[in-house]
């Protein structure tokens, strides 16, 4: 069953490869819905999951949900044709309920094993759109998901020599857009290090490296392949 009119076909053939997490940015969760379902708004997600952790399924996995927008990741656009997108009913600047986050863990494993993705497949809509999206935001607990294995997050808390080409390279492997350097280091500290200032530093190179690493691990690529 569709509830949302705004969907459509898969492009090309193309099926969902990525879980691309949001949050609603609303005051409520009816506001949300009203908007998700609105033709007018010509936004919508696969599914919605409330404060109080209900599930409302609002466009079919088969069908492509207009949940993404303008963004690529691991240098391919039209995230949309190859993604599942969840939205939070969360305002951005609140804690994540602790029923919503129960909820999320467990749609996760089932979507993740009807569409053969992996944990670095899950990613947030700032990831794969940066400078222009924030969300899931920084109180989201990425860090609970990989404890799960529903997500990355680097294991080591070791720093590397500052290596400014490498943090790219390691970056763009692991599926970040290709940006200036400012907005790259901004769009990877917001997923795995909020919080962190100032200018690139050792710990981002020996996350990125190590989250590169684990993403190639997991896709069979040598890292840095995907973008030689």
């Amino acid at each position: 069953m569709t509830l949302s009119p705004n969907s459509g076909p898969r492009r090309d053939g193309l099926k969902p490869e990525l879980v691309v997490i949001h949050y609603t940015a609303m005051a409520d969760c009816a506001a949300a819905l009203r908007a998700l379902c609105d033709p007018a708004r010509e936004v919508s997600a696969h599914y919605l999951i409330r404060r109080d952790g209900q599930v409302v399924a609002l466009v079919d996995e088969a069908l492509r949900a207009w949940h993404a927008g303008a963004g690529e990741w691991a240098g391919r656009g039209d995230v949309n044709s190859r993604s599942i997108g969840i939205e939070l009913d969360n305002d951005g600047a609140a804690p994540f309920a602790a029923p919503l986050m129960d909820a999320l863990e467990g749609l996760l494993p089932g979507i993740m094993a009807r569409w053969a993705i992996a944990p670095h497949g899950v990613i947030g809509h700032s990831c794969m759109a940066p400078g222009r999206k924030i969300d899931p935001g920084p109180r989201f607990d990425w860090q609970r998901l990989a404890r799960q294995g529903l997500a990355l997050w680097p294991d080591s808390q070791a720093a590397s020599p500052r290596d400014a080409a490498r943090f790219r390279t390691d970056a763009l492997a692991y599926g970040f857009p290709d940006l200036d350097d400012a907005l790259l280091l901004r769009a990877m500290r917001l997923r795995f290090r909020h919080g962190a200032e100032g200018p690139l530093d050792g710990r981002d190179c020996a996350i990125m490296a190590e989250m590169a690493a684990k993403a190639s691990s997991a896709s069979g690529l040598e890292p840095g392949a995907a973008h030689a």
